[in-house]
C-alpha cells in the first residue's frame, strides 16, 4: 500500500504530505513586555543541536509590533534567521490570531519542525497551530532528538506518573510540532557578534482579527512575593512532611535568608500550602538551581523529575529511608523544625557579625 493510501486510510480529511518539501527547524519565540522568555532561548540552543544532525538551519519566529532591537536576540543565541511579523494587532497576545499568523508562515515556508516552550501561552498556542496544519503535537517534552536518515523528530515525554518515558514520532506528517518544558535544556551563551538574517513579513489583516479580539489586558496585582521557582538560584522546597502552612512559613524565612525562593511538591500544593505556580515536578515546574533544599520531601519520581538537574541537592527528612536521599549530595536526618531553625539562627548570626 502506498504512503498516500495509508494516510487516506488514517484520515480521509488529511491530504498526503511530501516530506521532501519541508526543511528547517523553527522555534516560536515568546515575547512578553519586550522580554524573550527563557524557555524560548533554551529551545534555540536545542534546535541548533538538532539542526547539526540533519544539516539544516534554525529560524526563530517572532510576532509583535515595533519590538525594536530585541528582534536580533534569537540570532545572538544561535538562530540563523528570524522571521518577524509586525502588525498592531500582534502587540498583545491573542491565541487565535497568533496561531493563524504562524500557520500562514508555515504554509509559505514549509518547516519540518516547529518547537514551542511549554509555558502557559505555548501550551495554548501549539495545539491551535497543530490543528490548523493537520499534524500531530507532543506536549511537555523533556528531551528531543532527530533521526538523521528519516529526519523524524524523536519527542520524549514522561507518562504513567513519570515511571515511563514515551518516545513519539510523526513519520507521515510535516511539520512536526512539540512543546518543551522550560529549564530542561540549558540556555545557550549569548554572542552579540553572531550574524544572521532578519526577514520582516507583513500581513495586511492577520487572519482571525475581524469579528472579535482582545479588549483589554489587566495585570494581576500581587503583594510582595519571592521570585518564581524557575528563576531562582536557591530553591527551598516543602514536601508533605512539613505538615502545615506554619512549616511553609518557616521554610520561607530560610529561603529569604539564603536569597532564594520557596517551592513545593504536588502534595504540598494539593494541601493548599502553596500556589500551583510554585509546584516543582512532572506536573509543575522544572528547575535547575545552584542549590536545592528539599524539606520533608519523600523523593517520589514525579517530583525528582523536576529538580534532578539541580547542581547541589540537600535533603532534610525524618525518615532515613526516604528515596530523596538517593539523589541528595547532602542529607540530614531529623526533625526538620529543629534543623531549619538552627540554620536560620546560623544565617542570622553570620549576618550580624
Amino acid at each position: 500500500m502506498s504512503t498516500a493510501q495509508t494516510q487516506q486510510k488514517i484520515c480521509s480529511e488529511w491530504n498526503p504530505v511530501n516530506k521532501n518539501e519541508h526543511k528547517g527547524i523553527w522555534v516560536y519565540v515568546e515575547l512578553i513586555n519586550g522580554v524573550i522568555k527563557d524557555g524560548s532561548l533554551q529551545l534555540i540552543g536545542k534546535a541548533r543541536e538538532l539542526a547539526g544532525k540533519i544539516s539544516t538551519d534554525v529560524t526563530a519566529i517572532m510576532l509583535g509590533h515595533n519590538i525594536g532591537d530585541v528582534v536580533k536576540e534569537p540570532i545572538y543565541y544561535g538562530a540563523d534567521k528570524v522571521i518577524y511579523i509586525d502588525h498592531p494587532a500582534l502587540e498583545k497576545y491573542v491565541p487565535h490570531i497568533y496561531s493563524n499568523v504562524i500557520v500562514q508562515l508555515a504554509t509559505k515556508y514549509k518547516p519540518e519542525i516547529i518547537l514551542f516552550a511549554a509555558t502557559k501561552r505555548g501550551r495554548e498556542l501549539a495545539p491551535y497551530v497543530a490543528n490548523s496544519l493537520k499534524t500531530g503535537i507532543t506536549a511537555d517534552c523533556t528531551e528531543l532528538d532527530v533521526d538523521p536518515k528519516t529526519r523524524d523528530l524523536d519527542q520524549v515525554r514522561p507518562t504513567y506518573g513519570g515511571s515511563i518515558l514515551a518516545h513519539i514520532r510523526t513519520p507521515s506528517r510535516r511539520p512536526q510540532l512539540a512543546s518543551v518544558r522550560p529549564n530542561v535544556f540549558p540556555t545557550p551563551p549569548r554572542d552579540p557578534n553572531r550574524n544572521g538574517e532578519i526577514i520582516v513579513e507583513t500581513i495586511d489583516t492577520p487572519p482571525g482579527i475581524n469579528g472579535h479580539g482582545l479588549i483589554n489586558v489587566r495585570p494581576v496585582v500581587k503583594g510582595e512575593e519571592l521570585p518564581p521557582v524557575e528563576k531562582s538560584d536557591v530553591v527551598v522546597v516543602a514536601g508533605r512532611g512539613v505538615g502545615s502552612t506554619d512549616g511553609v512559613k518557616l521554610l520561607t524565612e530560610l529561603a529569604k535568608l539564603l536569597g532564594g525562593t520557596i517551592g513545593g511538591t504536588k502534595k504540598a500544593v494539593d494541601a493548599g500550602w502553596l500556589d500551583l505556580d510554585r509546584q516543582v515536578g512532572q506536573t509543575g515546574k522544572t528547575i535547575r538551581p545552584a542549590l536545592y533544599i528539599g524539606v520533608g520531601v519523600s523523593g517520589a519520581i514525579q517530583h525528582v523529575f523536576g529538580m534532578k538537574e539541580s547542581k547541589v541537592i540537600v535533603a532534610i527528612n525524618s525518615d532515613p529511608n526516604a528515596p530523596i536521599f538517593e539523589y541528595a549530595d547532602y542529607g540530614v536526618v531529623g526533625d526538620y523544625r529543629e534543623i531549619v531553625k538552627e540554620l536560620i539562627e546560623l544565617l542570622k548570626n553570620s549576618r550580624s557579625k
